[in-house]
């Protein structure tokens, strides 16, 4: 199993948008510094909401990404449920389990509402990946 470096990034708001768009800000830093990407979503309903806002959350950015069902590839790729295409450099984890491919990425990226049920969530995950022996940094935004 690989050691992964996992960064908890806490954020001050509670509503899934904040999430979403910081994941968003991550995932475009990533790629621009040269990294693939794998955005891990809970549903295709919440993959395909994401792949929208990766057009959208800013007027002049561009970032190329694909859901993982798609034929064509991006630097960015999106899933859902336990899909997954290659291995990449960067995990965005935006659910409220660790995906059973998280251990075969050297960095992950875990964002945590300030919401009590996200906070918890992230707790569990944050106890998992310690028990595995990964890296772990705590990021408040």
């Amino acid at each position: 199993m690989l050691v992964a470096q996992v960064d908890f990034y806490i954020l001050e708001k509670e509503d899934e948008e904040s999430r979403y768009i910081f994941a968003c800000k991550i995932a475009e830093k990533a790629w621009r510094l040269g990294n693939k990407i794998h955005i891990h979503t809970m549903s295709q309903k919440n993959a395909k909401k994401f792949d929208e806002l990766l057009w959208s959350f800013k007027s002049k950015s561009f970032v190329p990404h694909q859901i993982v069902e798609d034929n064509t590839y991006a630097p960015v790729s999106i899933g859902y449920a336990e899909r997954f295409c290659e291995s990449k450099d960067l995990l965005i984890n935006l659910c409220d389990q660790i995906p059973n491919f998280a251990s075969s990425f050297p960095r992950v990226v875990e964002l945590v509402t300030s919401e009590a049920k996200s906070k918890q969530k992230s707790r569990e995950r944050y106890k998992i990946y310690k028990e595995q022996g990964h890296k772990l940094g705590t990021h408040i935004i």
